[in-house]
């Protein structure tokens, strides 16, 4: 499986995230400690948007390990971004190449993905042809991930996020059992517009992979006002990450089973119940 981290707030140097906490991004690429895989070196990818852009994001994506990567490091200490996914792939069989590497991107969004669609083979030609047949130029990898991601496109990710995201689980779900495929989805997912980042959380057997949100940045501030980086963001900043970046309590909340978190979030409630669509 994989690792993942996903970032909105005050703009950031992606460096500040990816490289400088104690377990960093980079750090669980190579050291992940609740993954099912302690190594995830077959590829990484961030993916950014730029303040006063068109509102398409930027894509760096490379099949080597993200612990050794030279490009990334010089990319991370120099780009500065309100909003960023990055990840490092643990692969589950598919290939190791670049257009399998994560984040997926169409037009505005920005997509990753931890987990697996079980048998993805024998359900895959069944998935496929779920796809918007307009959307097939885009597709150009051989994953699982790509798949859900332009699925949930050809079911409104433009309108509704969760309820194309829902629809999209629903028919990974029927299919599964036409199948005969006991469990067949296991998910985290991020994915992104520009504007707000939605992060799901959810498995058949209701024992989804491992996904934490960080607490309010007002409230770490008053747990720890001896934080110096806290003091230039604002109180919207928050991150989504498959483990928590370091180990000071209160910082790090879990994101409950078959919930979803919206960022920024609303200020009632951190996250809300996410229920496959089976209709």
């Amino acid at each position: 499986m994989c690792r993942w981290l996903a970032y909105a707030g005050s703009p950031l140097l992606l460096d500040e995230v990816l490289y400088r906490p104690e377990h960093s991004l980079i750090d669980q690429s190579l050291h992940a400690r609740m993954g099912v895989e302690s190594t995830n070196g077959d590829g990484f990818g961030i993916g950014w948007y730029s303040p006063g852009g068109d509102g398409t994001p930027a894509v760096f994506r490379d099949i080597g390990p993200a612990w050794n990567n030279r490009n990334l490091r010089e990319l991370a200490a120099h780009v500065r971004s309100p909003l960023f996914f990055a990840h490092v792939r643990a692969s589950t069989g598919s290939a190791i190449q670049q257009t399998n590497c994560h984040p997926f991107r169409h037009g505005r969004w920005l997509w990753m993905h931890n987990g697996a669609i079980a048998d993805f083979p024998r359900l895959q030609r069944d998935l496929c042809m779920a796809v918007d047949p307009a959307l097939f130029p885009s597709m150009e990898g051989s994953t699982d991930s790509e798949v859900m991601f332009y699925l949930a496109v050809t079911f409104g990710l433009d309108q509704d996020v969760p309820g194309a995201v829902a629809k999209m689980a629903g028919l990974v779900e029927r299919l599964g059992k036409l199948h005969g495929v006991d469990h067949p989805l296991q998910m985290t997912i991020a994915v992104s517009d520009g504007e707000r980042v939605w992060a799901f959380r959810y498995s058949s057997q209701k024992q989804s992979r491992s996904l934490f949100y960080s607490n309010k940045t007002d409230t770490v501030r008053e747990l720890y006002p001896e934080l110096d980086y806290l003091r230039d963001v604002s109180d919207e900043t928050r991150l989504v990450v498959s483990e928590p970046l370091g180990s000071l309590p209160g910082v790090w909340n879990e994101l409950p089973e078959g919930s979803y978190a919206v960022l920024p979030s609303a200020p009632t409630e951190d996250y809300l119940p996410f229920v496959p669509d089976l209709t």
